[in-house]
């Protein structure tokens, strides 16, 4: 890792990113499909806020799909 990359954990697997990057560069890396949740350090981020919620070394993201069937 260099000064320019943070590592994150993305539903428990680590990925490198660049430094300053978004919650959207997350999601965009892990190439999920909507719908999902997302939540950073088991903190809920409203959809509206992915590009300005920026990340953290060592941020733990889940992103969690809805499942159906009740």
């Amino acid at each position: 890792m260099s000064e320019n990359t943070i590592q994150v954990r993305i539903n428990q697997a680590l990925h490198t990113l660049a430094a300053g990057a978004t919650l959207a560069d997350a999601v965009a890396k892990a190439a999920i499909q909507p719908p999902f949740a997302a939540a950073v350090n088991l903190q809920f981020v409203p959809r509206g806020q992915y590009a300005q919620h920026t990340l953290a070394h060592d941020d733990q993201i889940e992103l969690i799909a809805p499942i159906t069937g009740g």
